[in-house]
């Protein structure tokens, strides 16, 4: 009879590992949906023989048990990258390496890894499946015009005027790097400034 118990534990936990990746493929494509794994365990065993200590010149002997069926130990959600794709509409975004976008429905915030954002009439900044406010810090310009976000401000709601301008900046200083062919001759520099 326990047999018959193990087989259909088996049953049942490959039943759940079959939904779960049934709704892993039913949302590849949803924005940011992070696919889950089943992790199994065992439920019982049964121990059938003992272990013993070492005794004399012989080592020690490891118990005999036998597993009486399996158990869902966990269902985790992978949270590792995703592919990143164009998709040509410039309120779309991703984040890269670790992190969520904050959105907030009214009554509190939420935080997800879907980047499909809109402009609503307003000019905010909203989640194109669900309307929520996408929060951010407010992006102002210095007295000297250089563009900065205060971070110790609180997160507000991201509007996007479209008449905003900003003050572009020149160039002032850059740095290149690179490696020189070991086997090409020495050729002279003239290097002038201007």
């Amino acid at each position: 009879m326990r047999a018959l118990y193990s087989g259909v534990t088996g049953l049942e936990g490959t039943q759940t590992e079959m939904d779960v990746i049934g709704n892993n493929i039913a949302n590849s494509n949803t924005v940011g949906f992070k696919s889950s794994q089943v992790t199994f365990s065992t439920a019982l065993s049964q121990v059938l023989s003992s272990a013993r200590s070492p005794q004399g010149n012989l080592g020690g002997v490891n118990p005999v048990e036998v597993g009486l069926g399996t158990q869902i130990a966990s269902i985790d959600q992978l949270m590792t990258q995703g592919s990143l794709q164009n998709t040509g509409s410039p309120t779309d975004l991703a984040i890269q390496g670790n992190g969520f976008f904050v959105v907030n429905n009214g009554s509190g915030n939420y935080y997800t890894r879907a980047g499909n954002f809109s402009l609503d009439q307003n000019g905010t900044l909203v989640q194109s499946g669900t309307g929520y406010d996408v929060m951010g810090w407010e992006a102002t310009n210095s007295s000297s015009g250089q563009g900065y976000v205060n971070t110790n401000l609180p997160i507000g709601k991201i509007q996007i005027s479209s008449n905003a301008t900003m003050n572009a900046n020149a160039t002032s200083s850059m740095t290149l790097g690179g490696n020189i062919n070991s086997a090409s001759g020495i050729q002279p520099v003239t290097i002038t400034e201007t």
